[in-house]
């Protein structure tokens, strides 16, 4: 049995649209885009005729789908000229003090490391699982884990160093 027989659009949205929103904020470092990517992905998904074999599935398209929508913004001539003004506004207000100062980190990571970091820690999906959602190699993104992490831990020690400096 298809899951889009089961499923309706809104059953969808509501549980997914947060994801797809944290994924595109993730490379876009700009709300407001994320949220422009959020409804074109869910205009795709809506217009889309496939029929999905699971909800892990479904899953797994929506995160590739709103990756490659995120890619190309990256592209586009505006988003390459346009320094994103920091927006403080957390996607989700019941994340701690704590979980907003480690995303802010987080974005001061490249795009490329960001989404691995993000996909493996956030949303829980293995290396292999991370690899053919990225159509990349298992070591790949082993490679860009394990770099992800030493330049996230570099700046988060840069900054402990910075604060103890300050006391």
């Amino acid at each position: 049995m298809a899951i889009v027989s089961v499923l309706t659009f809104e059953s969808v949205f509501a549980q997914y649209a947060d994801m797809v929103l944290r994924i595109a904020r993730h490379g876009t470092r700009n709300l407001p885009v994320a949220e422009d990517i959020t409804q074109e992905v869910f205009i795709k998904y809506a217009q889309c005729n496939k029929v999905f074999d699971s909800e892990d599935h479904l899953k797994a398209w929506l995160i590739r789908v709103t990756i490659n929508h995120t890619k190309n913004h990256q592209k586009t001539f505006w988003a390459k000229r346009v320094v994103p003004v920091g927006d403080a506004r957390a996607v989700g207000e019941e994340q701690s003090a704590q979980s907003r100062a480690v995303m802010e980190e987080l974005f001061q990571l490249p795009y490329k490391d960001r989404v691995v970091i993000y996909l493996f820690y956030y949303e829980g999906y293995s290396l292999q699982e991370i690899a053919w959602l990225m159509g990349k190699s298992i070591n790949t993104v082993s490679s860009q884990l394990q770099r992800a992490r030493a330049k996230l831990k570099h700046i988060l020690t840069r900054e402990d160093d910075h604060a103890d400096g300050l006391s």
